[in-house]
């Protein structure tokens, strides 16, 4: 459960501070709501207090850890199919809102880069890779983002 002033993790969208939680009426019953600001955007969302997957809290520094680890193993398989087909894989990826699997798709396109040009798409996606990375990690350790960004961009040169 979350409070009003608390930070939580909306999946595809990164990280928003919860503002208010409203009733509405859906159909014949009402539903409770979570009312939260994007913060990279502004974007308001809402999202329903009983959804299992709707948000989740920050991560914590063990995970924050794990992540940094992932970024260092660059001893992967690349994928080399068709940039429509890793575009798709990877934004079902980033839509699961987990952390480590942002990380992965940050990597891979990483390592990819170095390899081969990136579509117009997934270059826009490796920002939104990093800067949802950034963003949550800067939140749950009290790092600045752009310290953060720069820390994980020395991973890969």
């Amino acid at each position: 459960m979350f409070n009003i002033g608390d930070y939580a993790v909306c999946p595809g969208h990164g990280v928003g501070q919860v503002c208010d939680i409203e009733e509405r009426e859906v159909g014949a019953e009402k539903l409770s709501f979570y009312i939260l600001k994007i913060i990279a955007n502004g974007m308001t969302v809402m999202v329903p207090t009983n959804s299992e997957n709707g948000i989740r809290e920050l991560v914590g520094m063990n995970e924050i850890n794990e992540v940094y680890e992932l970024l260092q193993d660059h001893n992967i398989q690349i994928d080399n199919s068709t940039w429509n087909r890793r575009y798709r894989e990877y934004m079902t990826k980033i839509k699961t809102g987990s952390l480590l699997e942002i990380a992965e798709v940050l990597r891979a396109l990483f390592l990819l880069k170095d390899k081969k040009n990136l579509s117009f798409g997934e270059k826009k996606m490796l920002e939104q890779c990093r800067d949802l990375l950034a963003q949550e990690i800067s939140l749950s350790n009290g790092d600045d983002s752009k310290k953060v960004s720069t820390a994980i961009d020395e991973y890969f040169n």
